[in-house]
């Protein structure tokens, strides 16, 4: 009998695979994306945006870089970047744009979401 090794990275992540009807990237988004992946050494990572309490408006993004999709994600394939989304934040992001604005004052990513139903002045947060 032999021993189970400690390298043994266990079972796949199981996870659905939805389109542009959930997020949209748009170009300048997906080449900051693609940088900053590149940047971390994660060329075939994924931006993840989630929806967490918090914010002058109720509800907040956030993003972040990781290695790939988890257990019960949603990937969406966009501009040939890799954005991962957890269900109950698709609820609130779905038909939603990322784009990347390169300006000193207002500037990076920002999310174009239809579902929000106010948003405060400085676009970080909203409520739906």
């Amino acid at each position: 009998m032999m021993a189970a090794s400690g390298n043994n990275p266990g079972p796949a992540p199981a996870y659905r695979v939805g389109d542009e009807r959930l997020v949209k990237v748009t170009d300048s988004a997906a080449q900051k994306v693609a940088s900053l992946l590149a940047k971390q050494g994660r060329p075939g990572g994924v931006l993840r945006i989630a929806v967490i309490g918090g914010g002058c408006s109720g509800l907040q993004y956030k993003m972040d870089l990781q290695d790939g999709p988890a257990n019960h994600d949603i990937l969406v394939e966009s501009n040939g970047v890799k954005v991962v989304v957890d269900p109950k934040s698709a609820l609130y992001v779905t038909g939603s744009e990322l784009d990347y604005i390169d300006a000193l004052q207002g500037g990076g990513f920002k999310v174009k979401n239809p579902n929000a139903a106010t948003t405060c002045s400085c676009g970080e947060s909203f409520s739906a």
